[in-house]
């Protein structure tokens, strides 16, 4: 090999290496940018919910039930405290062991009570604080 020769490899892999340094600074900051982006997306996202989103979250996270599975089980549509009580009351009765139901299933229902009395505990304090909200 002359000495020319490896002068040419040796500029060829500093020229590939400043490439290769550059498309990865490219690269890191588009991921950077993106990564922001999804970040205050989040956030945004997040406050939307609300307060009273992150309480509903936390008395799902605490009763096992969503709000979801909670209406299923009392098999409300809307959250109606008569209706709740109604449906409630029925479905405890039936499943009572005394009469051949099964306490799992009662125990169920009083969960999904539980779920939904608190859910409406919490829409309830929401409009006592919009209620009391300055005005401007």
């Amino acid at each position: 090999m002359t000495p020319g020769r490896c002068l040419a490899c040796s500029l060829a892999a500093k020229y590939l290496a400043q490439i290769i340094v550059m498309g990865a600074q490219v690269v890191g900051k588009a991921f950077a940018r993106a990564l922001r982006q999804e970040f205050a997306a989040s956030r945004a996202a997040a406050d939307a919910r609300g307060r009273a989103g992150h309480q509903s979250a936390a008395a799902s996270s605490l009763s096992g039930l969503s709000l979801q599975e909670a209406q299923q089980i009392l098999n409300v549509s809307k959250l109606s405290p008569e209706e709740i009580q109604k449906n409630y009351e029925h479905l405890f009765k039936v499943n009572d062991k005394s009469v051949g139901g099964s306490f799992y299933l009662q125990s169920k229902v009083v969960r999904a009570k539980e779920r939904l009395d608190e859910e409406l505990r919490i829409q309830a304090q929401e409009e006592r604080e919009r209620g009391q909200a300055p005005k401007t």
